[in-house]
């Protein structure tokens, strides 16, 4: 029988943060701008966590079925390990979707910004097509970009936009730097995972670049977000507080330029949280403040 415990297992929650960051940075840039809206920036975050975890659901269902979980380092999906069944785990994924459609139609009515439903039939379909398609995208090397693009500026800016009805040039270099911590969680995960995914067939960017460049590019999509809040800084100078994130960032780019692999990478797995929380949340503070 599946417990309450495995089903928030399966919701990955040491990965929710990548949901919370773009959000608090989006209302804080409302907030710099003296329209911070809190109704707003709840669905907003009500829409983010819905999609990722029904993303997190669908990836477990579809991977556990096709069979490309079995051989995985990482800890182990409520499919492929015979804790659910995989109808049960395709309803909770449904379920979640269904509660973030129903948020993102609450912040289009509350913001009077009814075209944003067309990023929800983008976002929505995106969350499930990643592993759960007949043409999955993240089994093409694509899985990178797209959590770039949805976790950082659309998530960022669709925050920002929906409460202040504006975006600055300061805003977007933000929500870019938000979205490649998302990026480097993935891509531990996927340098982890290599030898698995190549014998399943699954074609990750890591799988696609091989190890040794993907380690590099790594390092620079963890050392770049640094660079940015300098950028931000220039008009917000409050936004170098996020500079912090310098030391442990430079530390994780090493360790993992170095060779790292298997189980020894989920050190680095929970340091990229922490740190991809801690930038999100001193990049916040600190635009805030501006």
């Amino acid at each position: 029988m599946t417990t309450a415990h495995d089903w928030i297992d399966g919701a990955r929650p040491r990965t929710l943060w990548t949901s919370v960051s773009p959000v608090l940075v989006g209302s804080a840039s409302a907030a710099a701008l003296g329209s911070f809206r809190p109704v707003h920036a709840l669905l907003a975050l009500v829409v983010g966590l819905a999609l990722q975890i029904t993303s997190n659901y669908a990836n477990d269902y579809a991977d556990g079925v096709r069979g490309t979980d079995i051989n995985r380092v990482g800890p182990s999906r409520l499919v492929a390990s015979g804790r659910a069944r995989p109808s049960a785990v395709k309803r909770a994924a449904y379920l979640a979707s269904g509660v973030g459609g129903v948020a993102g139609i609450a912040l289009c009515a509350v913001s009077g910004y009814w075209w944003l439903l067309a990023v929800g039939a983008l976002a929505i379909p995106a969350a499930w097509a990643y592993t759960a398609s007949t043409n999955p995208y993240g089994y093409r090397g694509w899985g990178e970009a797209v959590v770039w693009v949805f976790f950082g500026p659309v998530a960022v800016l669709g925050t920002m936009f929906t409460q202040a009805g504006a975006v600055t040039w300061w805003a977007v270099v933000a929500s870019a730097c938000v979205g490649l911590y998302a990026v480097a969680l993935l891509m531990v995960n996927n340098i982890r995972d290599v030898e698995g995914d190549t014998l399943a067939g699954k074609r990750t960017l890591a799988v696609r670049l091989g190890e040794r460049r993907t380690r590099r590019l790594f390092a620079a999509v963890v050392l770049a977000p640094v660079v940015g809040a300098v950028l931000v800084g220039f008009a917000v100078p409050w936004a170098l507080l996020a500079t912090l994130a310098a030391l442990p960032s430079l530390a994780v780019a090493l360790t993992v330029r170095l060779g790292a692999s298997g189980m020894a990478l989920k050190p680095i797995f929970l340091g990229i949280s922490g740190i991809g929380m801690g930038y999100g949340a001193l990049l916040a503070i600190g635009i805030a403040l501006g």
